[in-house]
């Protein structure tokens, strides 16, 4: 059978279809580029926003009109809204959250027992979700209320894989190749602390570092009070990549109340310091919010002032989107859309200019890349385009493919967002 893959939203979300993928090609399966090549198209969802929430919908109208193969839809808005995820066309199946480690099981064990090759390697997905970086799995769910969190409600409470699970996923992405693994969790933070003993994100990770070869460990979020005292030793380990995206949402203490979030913009200010001290090339980005109601001009002036003076690496920027059966969808004094429109625009271009700042500090210096695409161009040669262990999108011109490949470049231009350099050879 051959089967489609398609993912909305999150590094989350691209974790769970890599992990489906290897689940089904365990079975003798084959995973396809498109979605008319396909018997069998599983799309996973998202519903962080509204925006989210219709792209979801969209994705499973076009591989109906591309494709007559049935579909499944998982993933968290089919989770929240299965009824309608139902009635969409050639959708024959909803499988919610809870039940998604089962989603190939129970798909194939009508018809055929699931298999269970732990040696079988990764192979990057194919189409517009191949990637070098392998995103492993290692956390679900939340236990933050977040008011305007529907997250939480999809995905339940935080729940850790084991520690054996997640080596054999790293083990199976090594002996593909893979350079670079992502940790990724709902919560990433919390990994560990529903095991009942004490051990946490940093036992994990030194784990990874112990028991595999992977050159790069990097993570895909982290809440700002998940980040311990003892996580700053992980910086000892070279192959720690020096990026945090941290999502603090915003800097003003009224509105970070009314969200339910825990700390403070001092609080945050402290955080930033303390990981700058220790690692002072380490690309901090974030997540802000805009326009939550009953946010006044003066607070949102208050965020704006905080982000500019953090001067972060890059991040994003989301308008409040009501979510239903979140408690925020009912609080007074909601933001008109013009104003969620112009101060999301403020926030934006604070977060370019200091992102393009970033970048700056690296001009002529060296930097180790990992090559994530490859062009080739009329001229026979190839256009590379990669990441930094610090975030810091690179490309150029190569007449070599060095796709997944690991090099030290000199940074030589940075007036694009992607910036320019030459290979040392």
């Amino acid at each position: 059978m051959k089967i489609f893959l398609d993912s909305i939203g999150c590094r989350l979300n691209q974790s769970e279809i890599e992990k489906i993928a290897l689940q089904f090609r365990r079975s003798g399966h084959e995973i396809v580029a498109k979605a008319n090549q396909a018997d069998l198209i599983v799309v996973n969802t998202c519903a962080v926003t509204a925006a989210a929430s219709s792209d979801s919908r969209q994705h499973i109208r076009q591989a109906s009109r591309q494709s007559h193969a049935r579909i499944i839809a998982t993933g968290c808005w089919a989770t929240i809204e299965p009824q309608i995820a139902l009635e969409l066309p050639s959708v024959t199946k909803v499988v919610k959250n809870d039940e998604k480690d089962q989603l190939v099981a129970d798909i194939l064990c009508s018809s055929e027992e699931v298999q269970c090759n732990i040696n079988l390697v990764r192979i990057p997905l194919p189409g517009q979700h191949r990637r070098t970086r392998s995103f492993i799995k290692v956390q679900d769910g939340c236990d933050h209320n977040c008011t305007y969190c529907i997250t939480r409600i999809a995905r339940g409470k935080s729940r850790s894989q084991p520690i054996e699970e997640i080596l054999s996923d790293i083990q199976s992405a090594s002996m593909g190749g893979v350079k670079e693994i992502v940790l990724s969790g709902t919560q990433l933070g919390s990994w560990g602390k529903n095991f009942g003993f004490p051990i946490n994100l940093t036992n994990l990770i030194n784990e990874i570092f112990a028991r595999t070869d992977i050159p790069r460990v990097r993570l895909s979020s982290i809440e700002p009070w998940d980040i311990e005292e003892d996580f700053f030793k992980l910086f000892q380990n070279s192959r720690f990549c020096h990026h945090f995206h941290i999502p603090f949402q915003s800097g003003c203490v009224e509105t970070l109340r009314k969200m339910g979030r825990k700390g403070t913009p001092e609080e945050y200010r402290r955080l930033i310091y303390q990981i700058r001290m220790v690692a002072p090339d380490c690309a901090i980005t974030t997540d802000i919010m805009v326009g939550f109601p009953g946010e006044t001009d003066f607070e949102f002036q208050q965020s704006l002032d905080f982000v500019q003076a953090q001067r972060f690496a890059g991040g994003h920027v989301f308008s409040f989107s009501a979510r239903p059966g979140t408690p925020a969808m009912h609080l007074p004094d909601p933001v008109s859309a013009p104003i969620k429109k112009m101060r999301s625009a403020q926030m934006r271009d604070i977060l370019s200019k200091s992102a393009f700042a970033f970048r700056m500090n690296f001009l002529g210096k060296e930097k180790e890349v990992l090559w994530e695409k490859s062009t080739l161009l009329e001229d026979k040669k190839w256009m590379l385009e990669g990441l930094t262990d610090n975030y810091i999108r690179v490309n150029t011109k190569n007449g070599q493919d060095r796709w997944n490949q690991l090099s030290m470049v000199k940074i030589m231009d940075i007036s694009n967002p992607i910036v320019s350099g030459d290979i040392i050879e």
